[in-house]
């Protein structure tokens, strides 16, 4: 017996995802920290990423071991950032310019 499953409303998507874009256009130009800024434009493209791989790659409709191999790459990039974030995050310190030294007499 075959699976099948409810044909889902394509147009929809796409008008989410249009709406979510128009959602991330709007943040940018929000009169807040940049810190929450950054989260929110992250919160939203994963939104769009998951709209895009449960429907348009037919994600929902598979069996739940196929989305944890397609989960698995996020969960690693997003380690990788976290365990670079301190590197990114540096601050750099400058050593004073060393004064001129007096020259002795002798030397002149």
């Amino acid at each position: 017996m075959e699976n099948v499953h409810k044909e889902p409303n394509y147009m929809a998507v796409f008008y989410w995802l249009g709406v979510l874009t128009i959602a991330e256009l709007v943040v940018i130009y929000l009169p807040i920290s940049k810190l929450v800024i950054g989260a929110l434009l992250i919160l939203l493209a994963l939104s769009k990423a998951s709209l895009v791989a449960l429907y348009y790659m037919h994600l929902k409709f598979e069996k739940r071991t196929l989305g944890i191999i397609a989960l698995t790459p996020l969960i690693i990039c997003s380690l990788l950032v976290f365990s670079l974030l301190p590197d990114l995050t540096a601050v750099h310190h400058r050593t004073r310019a060393a004064a001129p030294q007096a020259v002795p007499a002798e030397h002149k």
